[in-house]
């Protein structure tokens, strides 16, 4: 599970190198993270660093539901990746020793 989860983080922060060198969705940071406050209510709920120096986020509002995962490049440039409903938080631990799940 943990492999399929980096594998796609990885295929996340692939994807958005693309679209920054296209320029879609994308924005510097303190424009995003003010929209996504403003205008959908929604915070950084976690963090973590990709591939090439670029740290993913991801903001998601308690209230609402909502959710946005953004990728920043090291240029400060801040890319919309995905987004949705029905953001819930949750504390797994990991499977034992054995459990292929």
């Amino acid at each position: 599970m943990r492999q399929f989860l980096i594998a796609w983080l990885f295929a996340i922060v692939a994807a958005s190198s693309s679209a920054i060198a296209q320029g879609r969705n994308c924005a510097p940071r303190h424009v995003v993270v003010d929209r996504l406050a403003q205008g959908f209510g929604e915070t950084r709920q976690s963090i973590g660093l990709g591939a090439q120096g670029a740290v993913v986020e991801v903001f998601a509002s308690t209230e609402t539901g909502s959710w946005t995962i953004t990728v920043t490049m090291p240029g400060g440039l801040t890319c919309l990746v995905a987004s949705g409903q029905s953001f819930e938080r949750l504390t797994e631990a990991p499977p034992p020793d054995g459990d292929p799940t």
